[in-house]
């Protein structure tokens, strides 16, 4: 069995979504991000009963798939990246649930390339899914991000340390990841030395190559 997923777990401004948008093309894969992530969570309320029911769950990610350019940012506020750790005991739970079934039912499908932050966890004990890891310096995840959001660079830098301990807390909490580690990852780039197409490139070789391998 091959690769049928590549699971990109990027740092913030580590070029990570566009390089999963480059693999996507490239593989002939759907692409699923934190915005359809966050679209399903919304759509369900986070409720408990569309959690628990896997028909209900594929139901509504096929309906996010079909329509993803029309979720609005707002829709999303506070639902993608880290912040639903905030959220109550209950709710985080029936949240928690909903994205790695998200995740799951997005691997079992396969030929799909999932850009989440802890995507490689969540489909850790999945042998056909390629674990990659994007990262960069922080000056340079700094300077992406002050050039992308068009801020200062003391702006960019305290978002890019926000993220990093966001990024620790999200991983302790909801996998029991107390430390981050590169055996987490069957690939670990960084954009810093390598660029991003050449990254991405690198990554479809290794996706392939197991694909054709086996």
């Amino acid at each position: 069995m091959g690769y049928r997923v590549v699971a990109i777990s990027p740092t913030d401004g580590s070029a990570g979504d566009a390089l999963g948008r480059i693999v996507a093309h490239e593989l002939g894969f759907r692409l699923i991000n934190e915005q359809v992530v966050a679209r399903v969570a919304w759509e369900a309320g986070v409720n408990p009963e569309v959690v628990a029911d896997v028909e209900r769950r594929k139901s509504l990610l096929a309906r996010v798939l079909g329509g993803v350019g029309d979720v609005a940012p707002a829709a999303t506020a506070g639902l993608s990246g880290f912040t639903i750790v905030d959220e109550a005991g209950p709710r985080r739970d029936a949240l928690r649930g909903l994205i790695r079934s998200v995740l799951w039912e997005s691997a079992e499908a396969g030929e799909a390339v999932i850009v989440a932050h802890a995507a490689s966890l969540a489909l850790a004990t999945r042998a056909d899914v390629l674990r990659v890891l994007i990262t960069a310096s922080a000056e340079t995840r700094a300077r992406r991000l002050a050039e992308a959001q068009e801020i200062g660079e003391a702006e960019a830098e305290k978002l890019v340390a926000r993220g990093d301990a966001n990024r620790a807390d999200y991983l302790k909490r909801f996998y029991g990841a107390s430390t981050e580690l590169p055996t987490h990852y069957d690939i670990v780039l960084n954009t810093d030395r390598v660029a991003p197409d050449d990254a991405a490139a690198l990554i479809v070789t290794a996706a392939r190559s197991q694909q054709t391998s086996v």
